[in-house]
C-alpha cells in the first residue's frame, strides 16, 4: 500500500495494492493494523454510503463537539473531495488539500476529526463510500459555505448542486465561539 502525506498533518491518500488480471480484481480495502501503522485509529465504528449525481456538490460538513474522522473512497463514478483545516489555533487552519477519488484509481482520503470534508461529483454519478470514527450526532452536524473565499477552495465545478443547508451555511470567519474546534485540546 502506498501512503501520501498532505501539506496537512493527518491527512493521508491511500493507494491499495490491487491485484488484477482478465477476471477482474481483488483489493483490502481495510486492515486495522496496516492503517494503525500510519496513524489512523483502528476502531471505526460506522459506514456510510451515498450515491449522487454529476455535479452535486455536498459539504463542507463537519460535526463538533463529537466529531468523526472519515476514511472515504469511490465505488462506482469519480469525485473531487477536500479536506479544511478548521481547527481554531492550527499552523494551517483555513488551509484546505484535494484529491480525485474515482472507481478506476481506487485511492482512499482519510480525513482526521476536526477536519471539514466537502466532495463534488465530477462522473455522471458517483457511489461514494466511507468508514467514520465516531457515530453520527445530528446535534453536533456543522457545515460551513463550499465557495468561501477566504478558503479559496478551486473546485472543478463553478454551479454545482447543493442541498439547502449546505447553500446557507456559513463562512469560516461567521461561525461562532464555540462552533469550532481548537487545535491542541
Amino acid at each position: 500500500m502506498k501512503v501520501t502525506e498532505t501539506e496537512l498533518p493527518g491527512v493521508l491518500v491511500f493507494e491499495p495494492r490491487v491485484f488484477g488480471d482478465e477476471r477482474g480484481f481483488f483489493m483490502e480495502t481495510f486492515n486495522a493494523r496496516r492503517y494503525a501503522e500510519h496513524g489512523l485509529p483502528e476502531r471505526f465504528v460506522q459506514d456510510n454510503l451515498s450515491r449522487s449525481a454529476h455535479g452535486v456538490l455536498r459539504g463542507l460538513h463537519f460535526q463538533h463537539p463529537n466529531p468523526q474522522g472519515k476514511l472515504v473512497s469511490v465505488l462506482e463514478g469519480e469525485v473531487f473531495d477536500v479536506a479544511v483545516d478548521i481547527r481554531q489555533g492550527s499552523p494551517t487552519f483555513g488551509r484546505w488539500t484535494g484529491v480525485t477519488l474515482s472507481a478506476e484509481n481506487k485511492k482512499q482520503f482519510y480525513v482526521p476529526p476536526d477536519f471539514a470534508h466537502g466532495f463534488v461529483v465530477t462522473s455522471e454519478v458517483a457511489l461514494f463510500y466511507y468508514k467514520c470514527t465516531d457515530y453520527y450526532s445530528p446535534q453536533d452536524e456543522r457545515s460551513l459555505r463550499w465557495n468561501d473565499e477566504e478558503l479559496g477552495i478551486e473546485w472543478p465545478v463553478s454551479s454545482p448542486t447543493l442541498s439547502e443547508k449546505d447553500r446557507e451555511a456559513p463562512r469560516l470567519s461567521e461561525m461562532g465561539e464555540g462552533e469550532l474546534p481548537v487545535y491542541g485540546v
